[in-house]
């Protein structure tokens, strides 16, 4: 085991490592840009070394500053987390070159998964269902035309390397290809250094559906089920849940029978998450594996009672996998929502500030993973993922009820969130019942009705407020005779009392 870690990240995540290693004995190491010297994380890992600048370029992403860190502090191990560094194969060869081990799959893995072009071919050879869609990246408008032709409109571009929902568009006509195409390319050069791009068929109502595995480095694999990632927002996830609604069991196994091909195709090890989409006759293709630890790795947790951090770090050790098949079993169900500084009220502005006030919600089944508190400052220079509230229940529909008492519960002044978003999706009938697709927010209107729900509380607070004052002001006050009045009536009830008690 190792005896002490490194972890390239920040915020809630870096809390979450930092637990993880505290409960396995390893000390933890922490790296800080200059706005993250308050944060939570800093004071609770056992050493904290300042990066750089608050720009993730001159923090975050300094590759070579984070390895001296490594080295000078005598860490064995670094944990990536999600984002930044999580999934770059440059890093993880720098790892390898000064004998510090990564946490997560190897460089030549790394590769493989993170083209995605290449990973859809080797996985497509293994007998995993792939989307129809270009094999090469797309060098022309004329190509992406012709071929956009052949699959049939709607079509979607994609990013080659990375994700997120960057570099990424839908295509309904002809005429808007040429301007998606060229704002594809340039999210994709911006965010991962790289403008290729391709091109698939876009399927219809679609649900997103992922699946959990764990591999040693012992050719040993399994899955732990599957997440539903569906409720998104410009391919944005807001809301996971496991099991998924639409999932019966004789599908759920034929998803981790196909995960695990995928995975084993690309030589995979630790902890991954394998994506699909699945259509509405219920047939799934696959989309890209995600080479590390999901934000979303919380809910299957919650169900199937295994420690995804903490298997992530055995792995790495070189340990066997502690779990067969046989004993992954679903106990229950988990759902988390994201709750970003956001205000969905204004096309998701980031709303970053000070928190005056914070109260998390508690109860039987509710998890709170977050790096804020009381007086912290959020910065604006990184994500906006602030905290992840996980709920579990026996059955979904007590799952959305607990989720939507915790909601109540949770209470962030200072700045803007998601929360009331969160609150909206849950009353949907169609969402009570499973009836869901990546276009359930547009679909059903929500941010409109939200806008709209607001703009009615402002209204009435406004009348209450206006009503409360007229109240006071037409007050008759009382005559000073009968406030004497009423105060000798008290003081003579009052002795009265206190005679009696006396007698007593």
């Amino acid at each position: 085991m190792f005896k002490k870690i490194l972890i390239a990240n920040r915020g809630e995540i870096a809390v979450r490592i930092i637990r993880a290693c505290r409960e396995l004995g390893i000390q933890t190491v922490a790296i800080y840009s200059s706005v993250d010297r308050a944060s939570l994380y800093v004071k609770l890992a056992h050493e904290a070394y300042l990066l750089g600048g608050p720009q993730p370029k001159e923090s975050y992403l300094n590759m070579k500053k984070i390895i001296e860190i490594a080295k000078s502090s005598g860490a064995q191990a670094i944990h990536p987390g999600y984002g930044f560094l999580a999934e770059n194969p440059k890093f993880v060869k720098l790892c390898e070159k000064n004998r510090i081990k990564f946490i997560g799959p190897d460089s030549l893995t790394m590769e493989r998964v993170g083209n995605k072009l290449l990973a859809r071919k080797i996985v497509e050879e293994a007998g995993v269902p792939i989307i129809p869609g270009s094999k090469e990246p797309i060098k022309s408008n004329k190509e992406a035309r012709d071929l956009a032709r052949r699959l049939g409109l709607p079509i979607i571009i994609k990013a080659a390397f990375g994700g997120g929902g960057r570099g990424l568009r839908r295509v309904n006509k002809l005429k808007e290809l040429p301007g998606a195409l060229k704002v594809a390319r340039l999210e994709a050069r911006v965010s991962f250094d790289d403008p290729s791009l391709y091109i698939e068929k876009y399927i219809r109502n679609p649900k997103h559906i992922e699946v959990q595995i764990l591999a040693d480095e012992h050719n040993n694999m399994i899955h732990l089920g599957e997440r539903d990632c569906t409720i998104q927002r410009r391919y944005q996830k807001l809301l996971e849940e496991t099991p998924s609604p639409v999932v019966d069991e004789k599908l759920r196994n034929r998803l981790g029978e196909a995960a695990l091909k995928a995975a084993k195709a690309v030589e995979y090890t630790n902890a991954g998450t394998v994506e699909f989409i699945l259509d509405e006759r219920k047939n799934f293709y696959f989309i890209e594996i995600n080479a590390r630890i999901q934000v979303e790795h919380s809910v299957t947790e919650r169900v199937t009672g295994v420690d995804l951090v903490k298997a992530q770090i055995r792995l790495a050790t070189g340990e066997r996998l502690r779990f067969r098949q046989k004993d992954i079993s679903l106990d229950g169900c988990a759902m988390e929502c994201r709750i970003n500084v956001e205000d969905p009220l204004n096309d998701f502005t980031p709303s970053p500030g000070t928190i005056r006030n914070l109260r998390f919600p508690g109860g039987l089944g509710v998890r709170v993973d977050s790096s804020i508190y009381s007086g912290y400052t959020i910065p604006l220079y990184y994500d906006t993922l602030i905290a992840k509230l996980t709920v579990w229940g026996k059955d979904r529909e007590e799952v959305i009820r607990r989720m939507g008492a915790a909601l109540n519960e949770f209470i962030i002044e200072g700045v803007k969130t998601t929360v009331p978003l969160h609150k909206a999706i849950l009353c949907e009938r169609d969402f009570q019942r499973g009836r869901i697709s990546l276009s359930f927010i547009e679909r059903h209107r929500l941010l409109k009705r939200l806008k709209v729900n607001n703009r009615a509380s402002e209204k009435i607070a406004v009348i209450a407020g206006c009503l409360l004052a007229y109240r006071n002001c037409k007050k008759p006050p009382l005559k000073r005779e009968k406030k004497r009045e009423n105060l000798w009536r008290r003081g003579f009830a009052e002795s009265k009392w206190q005679r009696g008690l006396k007698k007593i």
